[in-house]
């Protein structure tokens, strides 16, 4: 009926507006039916809504809103005292262990290099996935996101003629590994021992 337009200002609405809305309705829809009518799949939904807008946010303009960061990260360790999805002790290992991990990596390069390779923000969300699902996952999370980003890198500057200093956001791989990390949690054993 706009045409394609927003009703205030009559400026075309990027295409990639309703591709996000139809997403975040295709998880919400696959989340509901995964966790059925629970608490559990109450907090899926704000957690996978708010991974969903940080890795938009962070691919467009390499920022992860703290507004956004911080309130997850204290929901998942809220919602962990029940043990909603992991146990209280491992959500809070997960959180610290979250943050020093890549702040101690991202330190080593700087130290190494003499260059920033890692925004502060991408701390806090490993801290968060660490909050929301236990220390005991953050290996996969960061080994899965670091193949998802080294994939995603290689393409773009074989394809797009990405120059390598140019930085390219690790937030949407850490964001869509978290995720994956929350749908195979329960399968978490099979998986290491599959790897080992």
């Amino acid at each position: 009926m706009l045409k394609g337009k927003c009703a205030y200002c009559k400026q075309p609405i990027a295409w990639r507006y309703p591709l996000i809305e139809l997403f975040t309705g295709l998880l919400t829809v696959f989340i509901v039916f995964y966790f059925g009518a629970s608490l559990q799949a109450l907090a899926a939904l704000v957690f996978t809504w708010c991974l969903i807008a940080l890795t938009f946010i962070d691919f467009e303009h390499q920022l992860l809103p703290d507004t956004i960061s911080l309130p997850l990260l204290w929901l998942g360790l809220l919602i962990n005292i029940s043990g909603l999805f992991t146990d209280l002790t491992s959500a809070v290992i997960g959180a610290t262990a979250g943050y020093l991990s890549l702040w101690i990596i991202a330190k080593l390069f700087e130290l190494i290099t003499g260059k920033v390779g890692m925004g502060n923000g991408d701390f806090k969300l490993l801290a968060l996935l660490g909050a929301w699902l236990g220390w005991q996952i953050l290996p996969l999370i960061v080994l899965l996101s670091s193949f998802i980003g080294a994939i995603v890198g290689i393409n773009l500057m074989l394809f797009k003629k990405h120059g390598r200093n140019v930085p390219i956001p690790f937030g949407p791989y850490l964001a869509i590994a978290g995720w994956l990390g929350l749908i195979f949690l329960n399968k978490l054993p099979q998986i290491y021992s599959w790897l080992i």
